[in-house]
């Protein structure tokens, strides 16, 4: 039990902690003259908390959300890249399959 005469110092708490800090005989009175404009406060101050909490995760997804847009953007661009690279590797290996396949006239010493 609280010997002192003064409640707790913050004002966002709830009832039973108010009460819980002051001796029996006030605790008595406080109880029958009890405001609820205190609980309303302390909810509103916990809503207003959590809304805050809220609108800061929202903004780190909003940041998250445009930082993999431009990673998307940089992956599409890769790929295109990579598909016309591609594209060039395949056209030199036909080229060079057809050459290959190409035999040089060879000359018969037989006929000279």
């Amino acid at each position: 039990m609280s010997t002192s005469w003064e409640p707790l110092p913050s004002i966002y708490r709830s009832k039973q902690e108010f009460l819980a800090s002051l001796p029996p005989w006030r605790r008595l009175l406080q109880k029958l003259n009890w405001h609820p404009t205190v609980d309303l406060k302390v909810q509103r101050y916990a809503i207003e908390q959590r809304l805050l909490q809220l609108q800061n995760e929202d903004e780190l997804l909003r940041k998250e959300d445009g930082r993999m847009r431009k990673e998307d953007e940089r992956l599409k661009k890769l790929d295109a890249r990579f598909a016309e690279l591609d594209a060039r590797l395949s056209a030199i290996v036909s080229s060079s399959s057809t050459n290959s396949n190409q035999h040089p006239p060879t000359h018969d010493r037989s006929e000279a």
